[in-house]
């Protein structure tokens, strides 16, 4: 027997319950996936922007006052734009996922899948367009996925680093509740959790032998879990979802995963992040194709008209033109750009204006590929930045920005959260600092209010 079906053995065979690992805090929700952004040069802009690393040791942000002139403190004075720490939405989310944290620490399992199947239900969702049900579920495997990834840090864990611990006893926990599927989706979930944590965000060939079997094992253990209650997911957005990630970790044709992530969208569709995945997933280094893409993008949006406008577009090609330029250079860009006003309309609040603005501004636009079309095309896509700041922005959300830089990478590891949102800071204030030059070269002063960016006379 092989070493990860010897684990996996392990995991599913009944014995007396563990307590569950208690070492790590909730601090993301982020989903992990296999997919890298494309390296490019960045564009030469007169607004310089420091990007840190994709590494556990991002680069601390420069003296940009000492590199460019819009940052130095007689500017910025003339800027003013709210910065809440932590904001709404992170508020909102962490205080869903440690209530899932604390009824798990607690062993109240009966009450923790009632309130998700309650949220799940009614489509709860938090202002900035997260599942609540989702947040809730990642909280109630946080301290055992986050446990193994802290092991899996350096790719070589220790011998005795407690890699089955919090899996075995999530896993007696399902034995406990057998028919509830609340509680196998948490567990499916975080079994491909750990599936990515051994595989990382590497392509195929970079990725060792033990921990390729591992990743396949964990995910061969979720397919085993969910099985039995595929027949919901016509009713539950939270098994939808778990099913669309199983496809992550199989071979599936361009048309199964279109009909999965149509079921899911239409399900829940103010939830964006199967929007986002869809468009990923129909990229060719995938299951789809171009041509594929353009079509479920379209059909994304004619389905949910009434919800987004032409902002379903926008949602699936999202990412999908951020890290594959072809894609980019066969965007419909007027009807993208009309999806992006549709999008900030109907979700008008901070951290939706925050990510489209950090998006246009930072993620297209400052790379620069060679690609002519690809180019043009994300200079179109930055030049909305400018009315997404002056119209709808009205406070700064430093994350997202810092996010935006790494082209919304999920999966990766930052040592300081606080350097990282600095980072994020930066890059924000001296975009809109840029986006207010003239204003400000006059002699004006900038205030962002509840209403948007105001000029003032000094």
């Amino acid at each position: 027997m092989d070493l990860m079906s010897s684990l996996i053995a392990r995991i599913t065979r009944k014995a007396g319950r563990p307590p569950l690992c208690d070492q790590t805090q909730v601090t993301s929700t982020q989903a992990l996936q296999p997919l890298r952004p494309l390296k490019r040069k960045r564009r030469p802009t007169a607004v310089a922007k420091s990007t840190p690393k994709q590494s556990a040791q991002p680069v601390l942000p420069f003296d940009a006052a000492a590199q460019n002139p819009l940052r130095t403190p007689a500017v910025l004075d003339r800027l003013s734009i709210p910065c809440p720490d932590p904001t709404l939405e992170e508020r909102t989310r962490d205080a869903h996922q440690n209530s899932a944290l604390r009824l798990v620490r607690q062993e109240k399992w009966d009450e923790l899948s009632e309130m998700i199947s309650h949220a799940d239900k009614r489509r709860s969702m938090t202002p900035g367009g997260m599942p609540v049900a989702e947040l809730m579920a990642f909280g109630a495997r946080a301290d055992v996925v986050l446990a193994v990834e802290h092991a899996l840090i350096d790719r070589e864990p220790d011998h005795d680093a407690p890699l089955l611990r919090g899996i075995e006893s999530l896993e007696y926990v399902l034995a406990d509740h057998s028919g509830n599927h609340v509680v196998a989706c948490i567990v499916a979930q975080a079994h491909m959790d750990l599936a990515w944590a051994w595989r990382g965000i590497g392509w195929d060939v970079e990725i060792a032998p033990r921990n390729r079997e591992a990743f396949e094992a964990h995910f061969a253990r979720a397919r085993d879990i969910i099985s039995p209650f595929k027949s919901r997911a016509s009713q539950s957005p939270l098994l939808a979802q778990t099913i669309c990630s199983l496809l992550r970790g199989n071979s599936s044709s361009a048309q199964r995963v279109a009909d999965r992530y149509e079921a899911l969208i239409d399900l829940n569709p103010h939830n964006t992040a199967p929007y986002r995945t869809l468009g990923t997933h129909m990229l060719p280094r995938w299951y789809g194709s171009y041509p594929g893409l353009e079509l479920e993008a379209r059909r994304t949006a004619a389905r949910t008209q009434n919800v987004w406008g032409a902002g379903g577009y926008a949602w699936v090609m999202f990412d999908a033109i951020s890290v594959d330029d072809e894609a980019c250079a066969r965007l419909d860009l007027p009807f993208f750009i009309e999806g992006l006003r549709d999008i900030v309309r109907r979700r008008p609040e901070p951290h939706t204006a925050n990510l489209l603005a950090a998006y246009c501004a930072n993620t297209m636009g400052q790379a620069f590929s060679g690609n002519d079309a690809a180019d043009y095309t994300r200079a179109q896509i930055a030049d909305c930045a400018d009315w997404i700041v002056r119209e709808h922005l009205t406070e700064l959300h430093p994350m997202i920005w810092a996010h935006a830089a790494q082209g919304f990478v999920n999966n990766l590891r930052v040592s300081s959260a606080a350097r990282f949102a600095r980072a994020g800071h930066d890059d924000a204030m001296r975009i809109i600092v840029g986006l207010f030059r003239h204003e400000i070269d006059q002699g004006n002063r900038i205030v962002f209010t509840e209403k948007g960016a105001v000029t003032m006379a000094t």
